[in-house]
């Protein structure tokens, strides 16, 4: 943001906090775009797990002057900026992919601006417990498998087409059975 828009909204540019609270702004708004594009479908497996893995980062997340959220060194700060600019880069795209409906696209760049604001909080708060989305990819994956099985059993439930065709197969079988009876 310019200098004058930080001065409208009384920000405070020197604050070395300050990438705290904007890591976590720029996901939310991130997440809702995804959730929004991803609304009208089955979201696959992959969808899922990037999402969740962007709850999971968001949890629970504090002010940035909350006690628990630490002051960092210089070094730190720069760690900050560099994330901060990595994030911005793949926000970008992020919205060049929104903008084609590159579903998969935004749903891998969903998982590195994730993966960025995680580094973020990891910086600040790294008491706090953040899964990697490995992690979280292979519990959503198993649910979403338990979930499809759900949909399509296999051979043991026949759909209603195959129920049909089954009928019409015996109907033909009878019909002939009976042609030949009465011949």
């Amino acid at each position: 943001m310019n200098d004058d828009v930080m001065k409208v909204l009384d920000i405070d540019t020197s604050d070395p906090k300050l990438g705290f609270r904007i890591a976590s702004e720029r996901l939310s708004m991130v997440r809702y775009v995804f959730l929004v594009q991803i609304e009208d479908g089955i979201a696959t497996a992959e969808q899922r797990a990037s999402l969740e893995y962007a709850d999971a980062v968001l949890i629970r997340w504090p002010d940035e002057h909350d006690p628990d959220v630490l002051d960092l060194d210089e070094a730190q700060v720069r760690f900050i900026r560099e994330q901060m600019t990595i994030m911005e880069q793949y926000v970008g795209r992020f919205r060049a992919m929104e903008r084609e409906n590159d579903i998969d696209g935004m749903t891998d760049t969903l998982i590195r601006i994730t993966e960025r604001v995680a580094e973020v909080r990891r910086t600040f708060q790294p008491d706090f417990p953040l899964p990697t989305f490995a992690e979280i990819r292979r519990v959503v994956q198993d649910e979403w498998d338990e979930e499809m099985n759900q949909i399509d059993p296999g051979e043991d439930d026949p759909t209603a087409a195959q129920i049909k065709s089954e009928a019409r197969d015996e109907e033909s079988q009878a019909a002939e059975v009976a042609r030949e009876e009465a011949a």
